[in-house]
Formats: C-alpha cells, structure tokens, sequence
C-alpha cells in the first residue's frame, strides 16, 4: 500500500475540531485533489455496501436511522466507550477506506494531493510530507461541540484516544496554526501551496516523490 512514486502526496491532519475542512476547502478551491478519510468512511457504508451490511449485522437495524442510513453520531458513541466494539468496527471500515483513498489519489490530475487522515499518527505509507493544523486544546472542544452538538465528555473521549499535540508537532513538516482569525487560513495555505507546487516540480524531473518526504 504506497502513494505513486511521481506523485506528492501530503498529509493533512489535526485533533478534531482543528479546522481541517477549512484547511483542505482552500487547497481545493486552488484546484488540488482531496482525498479525505471522512468522506471515504461516509462512501464505504452507504446503505447496501458491503461494510454497511456488516455493520447492521454486528450492531442492529437500531443503528440506522429512518433512511436507512447509518446514524453515525450513535455508532460513534457507542464504539468510543467499548474497544472491542471499537476495534472490530475498524477491521471492517478501514480497509475499504483504505481502498477509497488510494483510488482517488491514482486518479488525481493535480500537481499534488491532499491525504486528509483524521487526527493523523505521524509516518503512513501513501503520505510523503505531513502537515498539522494546530489548535489549542481549548479550542478543539469549544468547536467540536458546537460543530456536533456533542457533550463535552464526549469530545474529551475522543480527543484522549487521538494523538496529543505534542505528539502531532513532533511528526509535522509543516505547520497552519488555527487558533486565530480563520481569514488568516487562506494566506498560509498559498504559502504551503507555492511550496508543494516547487516539490512536484522536482518530483516531475525525479520520478520519485519519496526523495521529497
């Protein structure tokens, strides 16, 4: 499972209710493919796809909503206060995540693109550069309840299974700190945006893109 060798792949990552949406939305308005995890896991459960079915199957017809849809705010309170349940959900969506993913990047048509993993856990065989959207703790809860309308204990469970910050920083080559002014989100993602685009230059005389990671 690696990336294509002519083609830069960064990673976009950050704890939940860091702004990653925002960031990605930029670089997709410059006309970058964005291939985003969150979107494949919604694509791979839709109603009658393969993980759906299994999904169903494990948890209940009670795990969908009148649609037939997947209620995904309940799946995901239940799955965060059970690891087993947790783990057993993961080996079933994240391989066709996985598939969805690397699809989309084969498919991709930009200079680069954008990998976007959730909260991220540093090196990942499709991702040759990673950058972190960096949030205060404080901030993280205070928007992802008002984004979800989620209890703060949930947020907080959620955020105690992700990587600290620190954790993040340490893995990051390059950084968009969104504590401030989300109008100032633009301004770093063409900065980051004129680097990527001299990095695949590179990779376009090398045909590796592993020499820039």
């Amino acid at each position: 499972m690696t990336s294509p060798k002519n083609k830069l792949v960064i990673g976009l990552t950050g704890g939940i209710g860091s702004g990653k949406t925002a960031v990605s939305n930029h670089f997709s308005k410059l006309g970058i493919t964005i291939a985003d995890a969150d979107i494949a896991s919604r694509t791979v459960m839709e109603p009658e796809t393969e993980a759906y079915n299994k999904i169903i199957d494990y948890f209940g017809e009670g795990i969908a909503n009148k649609d037939k849809t997947l209620d995904r705010a309940r799946l995901r309170e239940l799955v965060f206060s059970n690891s087993q349940k947790l783990r057993w959900l993961e080996s079933v969506t994240v391989p066709a995540i996985m598939n969805q993913l690397i699809m989309e990047l084969e498919q991709s048509i930009s200079p680069y693109s954008i990998l976007c993993l959730s909260s991220g856990g540093g090196q990942h065989p499709l991702i040759h550069r990673n950058l972190v959207v960096d949030v205060m703790p404080e901030t993280q809860l205070e928007r992802a309840i008002q984004r979800d309308n989620n209890s703060a204990e949930q947020i907080k469970s959620i955020m105690a299974k992700q990587p600290t910050r620190q954790d993040r920083l340490d893995y990051a080559d390059d950084v968009i700190n969104n504590d401030g002014d989300i109008s100032l989100l633009a301004n770093e993602v063409s900065r980051l945006h004129r680097l990527y685009q001299a990095l695949s230059s590179k990779i376009s005389e090398s045909g590796n893109a592993a020499e820039y990671s």
